[in-house]
């Protein structure tokens, strides 16, 4: 029978005849271990070698009498009768080996499932985007009852939309700078927790007034504003440059289910339990989500204790090189002012937004007041562009990646993928002029987002290309104007309404995208100008 026993050398060594069936075990899902071996006494046979990016495959060693699988580091301890307790299943008892055996057992899930612990990264910045869209998003169908309930006026409506973008703009910049200092976990963990409790304290600010509705929305926006940057700076760190733009159209998506969820279960909570329970219920949802991020993140590879070496190695072979602490010392102001690429992202990320925020805004408004859909109808036909755009954001992310790989330049793909997410949207808010219908104009605003999520790969992945030491703060420069453009295209929408109509508000949106795809053209490189 086949056993684990620990050798006069201190090492666990596995004794058996039962070599084929082992390896066989072992061999056939994936290999467990990067490096990990398995040998048996007698003859040469098959052990695991792993690529941290690829299959694992079978390879040959001739050794008769080496270590078992399955047993840490600590099992090289010298056998002693207070650390060398072994169990009949190879497990040690003492707490000595709590953390060890710990970190064997993730390794061991990663091995065998082919996870990477820079996609539990992705993942857990993915489900951060989806939560701050969701509250975001949840005024968006609120503002109908709340404007009824308070008698606020198109203008009124405008300014509580713009109020979140006020404190949104503050900490653009200051969330990348804080990345870069003090690390992307720390500042997207308070950010969330901020902009939850914000969110959660909303009705009580409405019912004191609008001008504590409008501080409260504020002070959300400021929790929201360093997600961003914050995100940016880690994937920088996380992310390979060939999964550079699915990684982050997949984190981008997370806004995009952010909204789906949030405009359908909107109108549902208001009817059930009012309107003040959309913000109570999202709000609390990010408790949940920080403690997660506690126990699983890490602001860089060098800071997780639980990466493989073997990741750990492919991802700094992948990523651009850091100073030695991985920080930059000294952000170089006048350079990122004085770059050329750098004005164009800026300048294009406000006209992307403008576009983007009215109909993140204003879209349950639109179908309300033109079409004459209720409540719950109105959230219902929101959440269908943002299905749209979430579809089409990781297929735009997929297409990027592969087209790098198969050697086009990376400052054609931004250039193409951006196009498409200027010209796609300009073209279908145009005819929405000539729409009377529902589902018309259900269908004009999915091809306005679907195309709009092509910009994941174009501008959005730009900051990484050409910057990818300032990338947090490089972002949170140019989503300080694209705030600037929430910020004034909510109140400057609320304006034309008053006195004008929703063509004019759309020509508005299409003046802009125009505008951007000539400067994106001109100016935009895939190269990277600052080291």
């Amino acid at each position: 029978m086949s056993m684990l026993q620990p050798s006069t050398s201190g090492r666990a060594l596995y004794r058996g005849p039962s070599r084929p069936a082992l390896v066989g075990a072992l061999a056939a899902p994936r290999c467990m271990l990067s490096g990990a071996t398995v040998h048996a006494q007698g003859r040469a046979h098959a052990v695991c070698s792993a690529s941290p990016d690829g299959p694992l495959r079978p390879s040959q060693s001739t050794s008769a009498d080496v270590p078992a699988p399955l047993v840490s580091a600590a099992w090289s301890k010298p056998a002693s009768s207070e650390a060398s307790h072994v169990t009949h299943a190879g497990i040690p008892k003492t707490s000595d080996f709590g953390e060890e055996a710990s970190k064997a057992s993730k390794q061991l899930l990663e091995g065998l499932t082919g996870w990477r612990r820079r996609w539990t990264i992705v993942v857990l910045c993915f489900v951060a985007f989806m939560l701050c869209n969701m509250d975001r998003v949840n005024m968006s169908v609120a503002i109908l009852p709340m404007s009824q309930q308070y008698g606020w006026d198109t203008a009124t409506v405008g300014l509580v939309q713009s109020s979140f973008f006020w404190g949104y703009l503050l900490t653009q910049v200051a969330g990348g700078v804080w990345a870069d200092r003090y690390g992307g976990k720390l500042v997207l963990g308070v950010g969330v927790v901020w902009w939850s409790i914000a969110t959660a304290l909303t009705p009580w600010a409405a019912s004191m007034g609008l001008p504590a509705l409008l501080a409260v929305r504020c002070l959300m926006g400021i929790g929201e504003g360093v997600a961003m940057p914050a995100m940016n700076n880690m994937l920088s760190r996380w992310v390979p440059v060939k999964e550079r733009s699915r990684s982050l159209a997949l984190v981008y998506s997370g806004m995009f289910l952010g909204s789906i969820l949030g405009l359908s279960l909107s109108p549902h909570l208001i009817q059930a339990l009012g309107w003040p329970s959309v913000f109570q219920i999202f709000g609390s949802l990010g408790a949940v989500w920080f403690l997660l991020w506690r126990s699983r993140a890490a602001s860089s590879p060098a800071d997780d204790p639980d990466i493989s070496p073997a990741e750990a190695k492919y991802i700094a072979a992948s990523t651009p090189q850091r100073s030695a602490d991985g920080k930059p010392t000294v952000i170089p102001w006048k350079k990122l002012l004085s770059s050329g690429p750098v004005w164009t992202i800026i300048l294009c990320h406000f006209c992307h937004n403008w576009g983007t925020f009215i109909l993140l805004t204003w879209m349950p408004t639109y179908y309300n007041q033109v079409l004459g859909l209720d409540l719950m109808h109105s959230g219902i036909l929101s959440v269908l562009p943002w299905i749209t755009m979430a579809i089409m954001a990781n297929v735009g992310g997929w297409i990027a990646d592969t087209m790098v790989e198969r050697g086009w330049s990376v400052t054609h793909v931004r250039k193409i993928m951006q196009t498409i997410g200027f010209m796609g949207p300009a073209v279908c808010l145009s005819q929405l002029a000539n729409v009377t219908t529902a589902p018309h104009a259900v269908l004009c605003m999915m091809g306005a987002q679907g195309m709009d999520a092509f910009s994941q790969s174009g501008l959005y992945s730009n900051h990484q290309d050409i910057a990818p030491r300032y990338s947090g703060v490089l972002l949170g420069m140019s989503n300080t104007a694209g705030v600037l453009a929430g910020v004034m295209g909510s109140i400057v929408t609320g304006q034309i309404l008053l006195h004008g109509s929703w063509d004019q508000v759309w020509q508005v949106a299409i003046t802009l995208y125009v505008i951007g795809t000539v400067i994106w053209n001109i100016g935009a490189t895939g190269e990277k100008v600052l080291d």
